[in-house]
């Protein structure tokens, strides 16, 4: 093969992406799999049925948790691991459809832009804030299941570079707020169609979240920051 024909080869989308970004995706397909045939009895026996139920209740998150750490004062690894645990345990396929596929967009984005190891700092972080949040604003044992509240921080931090960006550029920097904007029109019409889940909670926090902690992870970081305020200023 010459180099002409080396050089015409399409490059596999694969190689693009961060590994960073490949390893969560990998662990939220990876988790629902593993589920997946235990249900259908290919792995895991009898008891492979409860797997999802058993994961729930090891790695999963309520209320009820942080009213134990912060109440009990229970600061055992088994409490607080499910604050970063929980968004691996999906309750169905389809929400493990599209956290899958918006962790490997969004994080292909906010890789380049902020580098890999901020984003692994903005998914686990903004995943915390909104479990947190979510415990303060939410009674009883429900649970919050899924990657969609880290997905949200990326969101939040994928809406401040578009923000700076726009503002480089001298456009309106209020049309960075679109998708967010978009996302919550839609779970706001799928509210009052099937019922309002208290999940939105979280997922608001992680995107603001994101958002915070995203100007100070941005190039440049806090002074670049300081720099645009004194600007308007």
């Amino acid at each position: 093969m010459d180099d002409e024909e080396e050089y015409r080869r399409p490059e596999s989308p694969i190689n693009n992406l961060p590994p960073v970004v490949i390893a969560l995706t990998l662990a939220i397909i990876g988790i629902e799999a593993l589920f997946q045939l235990a249900n259908a009895g290919i792995i895991g026996g009898p008891r492979g049925v409860g797997w999802r139920i058993a994961a729930i209740e090891q790695y999963g998150y309520s209320a009820a948790v942080l009213e134990r750490v912060l109440v009990a004062g229970d600061y055992s690894f088994d409490m607080l691991r499910r604050f970063v645990t929980y968004p691996f345990i999906n309750a169905q396929l389809t929400q493990v459809a599209f956290c899958a596929a918006l962790t490997l967009a969004l994080g292909k984005f906010t890789s380049e832009y902020y580098g890999q190891f901020k984003v692994l700092v903005l998914y686990f972080a903004t995943a915390v804030i909104g479990a947190i949040m979510f415990g303060l604003l939410v009674d009883g044992r429900f649970p919050l299941l899924g990657g969609f509240t880290p997905v949200y921080g990326l969101i939040g931090a994928y809406t401040y570079a578009l923000w700076l960006r726009l503002g480089e550029a001298g456009e309106n920097r209020l049309m960075a707020f679109r998708l967010i904007g978009f996302l919550l029109l839609i779970q706001l019409i799928f509210g009052l169609i099937f019922g309002a889940s208290s999940q939105w909670i979280a997922e608001l926090s992680g995107f603001v979240a994101g958002f915070a902690f995203a100007t100070v992870l941005a190039p440049g970081g806090w002074s670049a920051l300081l720099a645009r305020l004194r600007q308007r200023a």
